[in-house]
């Protein structure tokens, strides 16, 4: 089974995490993670054009072949959710410039692939990244984040892989 490379997001408008493991069958190996921090005195425009020049930096760097991103998880803020969904937009829109194959993922999905459970906590979320990919280290929570959405995407394209391959 050939390599992929999956990039995994956490958006946030101040800090969206980032995460890039390769998976080769059912080998997964960590790549790089990081966190993208804007500050709410740049104003919104600057923080949005932030983003998106970081995102397309490291796609550009580290040439995912796919981008997993956490869809939204909306409280009783519109205001919130507003602001969430400019920061995905932006991701969305960097990973669409480098012709990535895009996919969403709700959080509870992320969390029941990595942990086995829907709703787990950061902490157990983070314990088990660590635990797949014991070289990365990871120590912030919207890196664990979004190295489990990487970690999810895997995991359901080896699912597809075997589908497709009973099918044929």
């Amino acid at each position: 089974m050939p390599k992929v490379r999956i990039m995994g997001l956490d958006p946030g408008l101040h800090r969206m995490g980032w995460g890039v493991i390769d998976c080769e069958g059912t080998r997964l190996s960590h790549v790089a993670h990081g966190v993208i921090i804007t500050h709410a005195s740049e104003g919104m425009g600057i923080r949005l054009m932030k983003l998106h020049e970081e995102v397309a930096r490291i796609i550009a760097g580290l040439n995912p072949g796919a981008i997993a991103v956490e869809q939204a998880f909306v409280f009783k803020d519109p205001l919130a959710a507003l602001k969430l969904g400019h920061a995905r937009a932006v991701a969305i829109l960097a990973a669409a410039q480098a012709g990535l194959e895009i996919a969403e993922y709700a959080p509870n999905h992320i969390k029941k692939s990595v942990v086995g459970v829907g709703h787990a906590g950061k902490e157990q979320v983070q314990a088990m990244v660590k635990r797949l990919l014991p070289a990365c280290g990871v120590e912030q929570a919207d890196a664990a984040d979004a190295l489990a959405a990487a970690i999810a995407h895997a995991s359901l394209a080896g699912t597809r892989a075997k589908i497709l391959a009973a099918l044929s």
